[in-house]
């Protein structure tokens, strides 16, 4: 935990600083922005769902294009510059008055959101190597979600006053912390000067301002095929956040339980995400952690399937029970989806690379409400047992590709890390 929240390296210290601050802000973003969307601008639910689903789209075009982009001018630039720009999003929304510019602001928080989240993927790529970008990806999630935890409290009080003031306070809040989100980032490449000549793409090594020699992840079939089965799994993210309270609400328990499902959830997260990331450590790793998550993922449904038959105290046992196996296959997925994007990936042109791989879990985000409530809350038992079998075949499918993949003899290797950024021990 010290080395999850006190990196010894100055590039680790940074990226984990700046996430703290990223993350409390979508703590308290995420607690009151619906409230203020429709109480405070007076925006009906449906337009909000439209606009934001607009912005979606657009953050799912971003995804891929700021990886681009971050190959060309350096992924620690489009991090700062995309963080900040997030920041006056958020204080925007508190002037947003109509649809219309709520929808541009939304388009431009969410894009800016991808570009963010794209650049420090390309970040962590280019900056360390192997397993251990595994590792590090999986502190800054712990790191992620335990300040998210954080802001959310802190937004409680804005929901406890219940006024428009409040609710707009939380919103400048929440614009602040992203603002200062980019101090850590922003003199980074001169402090440490071996940074921007490795966040770019190169041919050989070495920063270049010509036109990138590597190939197109595009046409990449084998990286392709590892993007679309890891999007599968990481459909699993709308069974916690949509699935699971409108279908307690249809069982027996208490809906009190999607709390503690909630919290057994970011306590499991917090807990055990950099211990299990340590075992993969290769691609073939990778691709055997995928295909157990989603074993563990189809044994959740069931049991939340189950959960649907019994008494009160069964359906809440079973209810735990999923909500374990979910948690496990959860760290497990995106341990081997951070593998196989990492390690599958030529690092000549890693932006563009990590911009694929972000864009399936976009995707994956976007799509996965509606899927979740295609199947198992429309059509019950059998909706689970059906995203049971969606799983399997995303980590059967990633199992494969990984263990077909042949190490490409044109990839630039890693280059090793500088002096002044020491090994973080695995």
């Amino acid at each position: 935990m010290i080395r999850t929240f006190f990196p010894e390296d100055r590039v680790g210290r940074s990226l984990t600083l700046s996430t703290m601050a990223f993350a409390l802000s979508s703590g308290t973003f995420y607690t009151v922005s619906t409230l203020y969307f429709t109480l405070v601008i007076g925006l009906g639910a449906t337009t909000v769902g439209l606009a934001l689903g607009i912005a979606g789209g657009a953050g799912v075009l971003a995804s891929y294009a700021s990886g681009w982009l971050a190959d060309r001018v350096g992924a620690h630039r489009v991090q700062t510059v995309a963080t900040a720009l997030n920041g006056l999003a958020m204080l925007a929304y508190t002037l947003a008055s109509d649809a219309v510019v709520f929808t541009l602001v939304a388009c431009l928080a969410a894009v800016m959101r991808s570009a963010s989240g794209t650049s420090k993927q390309t970040m962590l790529a280019r900056w360390y190597t192997g397993p251990e970008r595994v590792v590090v990806r999986a502190r800054l999630r712990v790191v992620t979600n335990v300040f998210i935890g954080l802001g959310t409290v802190a937004a409680a009080a804005a929901l406890q006053t219940g006024t428009a003031v409040a609710y707009q306070a939380a919103l400048i809040a929440s614009g602040v912390l992203l603002l200062a989100a980019t101090l850590p980032l922003a003199r980074l490449g001169s402090r440490v000067p071996e940074l921007p000549a490795r966040m770019v793409a190169s041919a050989d090594g070495q920063a270049t301002d010509t036109s990138v020699k590597g190939p197109s992840p595009l046409k990449d079939r084998t990286y392709l095929a590892s993007v679309v089965c890891n999007a599968v799994v990481a459909v699993q993210f709308g069974l916690l956040t949509v699935g699971v309270p409108l279908w307690v609400a249809s069982t027996g328990a208490p809906t009190a339980i999607v709390s503690v499902l909630l919290v057994l959830n970011t306590v499991v997260v917090a807990g055990l995400q950099v211990r299990i990331s340590r075992g993969v450590c290769d691609v073939r790793h990778a691709g055997t952690a995928v295909r157990r998550a989603s074993w563990l993922l189809a044994l959740a449904c069931g049991l939340y399937a189950l959960a649907g038959y019994g008494n009160v105290i069964t359906a809440c046992v079973l209810l735990l029970l999923a909500g374990l196996a979910h948690a496990f296959g959860e760290i497990l997925g995106e341990a081997g989806g951070w593998g196989m994007a990492f390690e599958l990936a030529d690092q000549r042109n890693a932006g563009a690379y990590q911009g694929l791989s972000q864009t399936g879990y976009a995707i994956a985000a976007m799509i996965s409400p509606l899927l979740v409530t295609a199947t198992a809350i429309e059509h019950g038992t059998a909706g689970w047992l059906a995203l049971a079998a969606l799983f399997v075949a995303g980590g059967t499918g990633a199992a494969a590709v990984a263990r077909r993949h042949r190490p490409r003899a044109t990839s630039v290797p890693d280059a090793p890390l500088p002096v002044t950024s020491p090994t973080i021990s695995v």
